[in-house]
């Protein structure tokens, strides 16, 4: 096999009988591990193999997630390794750790070391990885280039994994698809800054990374030219190199594990290929109800006459108490003017996509259909060139309604909203009353009078959903929305 001398400072290559490496394969009930030594005293490099995914998803994780950080607003492409600060230091706050995202493309990146200390998890591309470190110290490879190819240890990360990752940052690392030229990303990852002012920084970089402004370019260090040049003279070939293999399922070297990743190599490119299919990515927030259901309905309300005479098959009163905006006085004309109109504005949108698939639904039944839900839906105005239905009202100049009440006082304001289908009739009452305390009491009330079996029979089918989910959930985000949430 190849060998490598070193002798002041220079190498020569020697051509030998090529000899199978030794494996030494040994199985483990655990996370398969490695803590590779780096020099006396010094902490170890260690790897751990944490799971496996499914077939194929380890490329299409990685390019997805380089796309989003490409998005970000601290994103810098430099040095083969695309990088983004999610989560910066607080040092006033004593709080010196920084979090940062970053990917290895196909190409691999450079060698190249940090100051400080790094702990990062990732997922491999579905080629696999090889991690390669060089704990050769700055002053051992002045005298000596060579020395950073005899401190050379690699680790081979199998494809469509999570592992981990922790070493000192005076270790030199280059990180690469373990397949290349399989057009797969070694890795995407997330890495923690246990300190952002370890090690020795200048004084010029150790101010900038107090400012929170470091990142990871300006915290690295690439290989001396000398190394650089031996490197380009000679290359290091992977059988000169000690190596662990980490896997999870199949024993590395056997023909199980060979075709496994042909198999996932394969899959990870099909799987790329349909990748821009794949939506975008959500931020959801959970926000406690603030709405409250009534019993019964207040004596002045208009919707104590509406559908009389007939039979009443649903009823329902929901409440929410908001305090007033400051600067606004208590004229609950306008504020239910305001409150109709972020009901056109502010929709839920899952109750928005529930009235999409209903509307989809019974159009070949010939029912009324609207992007509103039924309690707010005769809200919306008629498409142009469609004429107003006769007698209809407008409330504040633009809103259609049945009927409409301010109290003399300007306290308290209420408007009838709904529209009579094929299967069921549906009347809204929506109101603001101001309340002696300073507050605004918003509601939102609802009567239900069936036409025939099937308008029983629907009914029947929505209320739990009208009751806990659609109604309370479009009076909270209407109310939201006007104090600007």
């Amino acid at each position: 096999m190849n060998s490598t001398t070193a002798n002041s400072g220079t190498t020569t290559a020697t051509l030998g009988l090529a000899r199978p490496a030794l494996r030494l394969t040994r199985g483990t009930a655990t996370f398969p591990f490695v803590a590779l030594p780096t020099r006396p005293g010094a902490l170890p490099i260690e790897v751990t193999l944490l799971a496996r995914l499914g077939r194929g998803v380890g490329t299409g994780l990685c390019r997805g997630m380089m796309a989003r950080q490409e998005q970000h607003g601290r994103f810098i492409d430099a040095l083969d390794e695309p990088s983004a600060k999610l989560g910066g230091s607080d040092f006033a706050k004593g709080d010196a750790t920084a979090l940062y995202s970053f990917g290895v493309g196909q190409g691999g990146h450079p060698f190249h070391r940090h100051a400080g200390h790094r702990v990062f998890t990732a997922v491999s591309g579905s080629a696999g990885a090889q991690l390669r470190f060089s704990s050769a110290t700055p002053e051992e490879i002045t005298r000596d280039p060579a020395a950073f190819v005899r401190a050379l240890r690699h680790v081979d990360v199998p494809p469509d994994c999570l592992f981990t990752v922790r070493f000192s940052g005076e270790n030199w690392h280059q990180f690469v698809p373990r397949v290349q030229g399989a057009g797969h990303p070694a890795f995407f990852a997330l890495s923690t800054h246990t300190n952002e002012l370890g090690g020795e920084l200048s004084a010029a970089l150790r101010s900038k990374v107090l400012q929170d402004q470091g990142d990871i370019p300006s915290l690295t260090e690439l290989l001396p030219g000398a190394v650089q040049a031996l490197l380009a003279s000679a290359p290091v070939r992977a059988q000169q190199v000690p190596t662990t293999v980490l896997s999870l399922g199949e024993r590395p070297g056997g023909w199980l594990a060979a075709a496994c990743g042909h198999y996932r190599a394969l899959a990870g490119r099909v799987g790329h290929a349909l990748a821009p299919l794949q939506g975008g990515g959500y931020v959801s927030e959970l926000r406690p109800s603030r709405v409250q259901e009534q019993q019964g309905l207040p004596a002045d309300s208009l919707l104590r006459q509406a559908l009389a005479g007939r039979t009443l098959h649903h009823e329902d009163r929901f409440t929410l108490v908001a305090a007033r905006q400051a600067g606004t006085a208590p004229d609950a004309d306008a504020l239910l003017a305001s409150l109709l109109g972020s009901f056109l504005a502010n929709r839920h949108p899952g109750v928005t996509r529930m009235m999409a698939v209903r509307n989809v639904i019974v159009r070949p039944l010939g029912l009324r259909r609207s992007p509103l839900a039924c309690p707010v839906s005769s809200l919306q105005p008629p498409s142009a060139g469609q004429a107003m239905p006769d007698g209809s009202p407008l409330f504040a100049g633009r809103y259609p309604v049945h009927a409409s009440q301010v109290a003399a006082d300007g306290r308290s304001a209420q408007v009838l909203l709904g529209a009579d289908d094929r299967h069921l009739a549906f009347r809204s009452c929506v109101g603001v009353r101001c309340l002696d305390d300073g507050r605004v009491e918003y509601s939102l009330a609802t009567r239900v009078a069936c036409r025939n079996a099937f308008g029983r029979w629907y009914m029947a089918l929505i209320e739990r959903t009208h009751r806990r989910y659609i109604a309370p959930h479009l009076l909270q985000v209407a109310v939201e929305g006007m104090e600007g949430r």
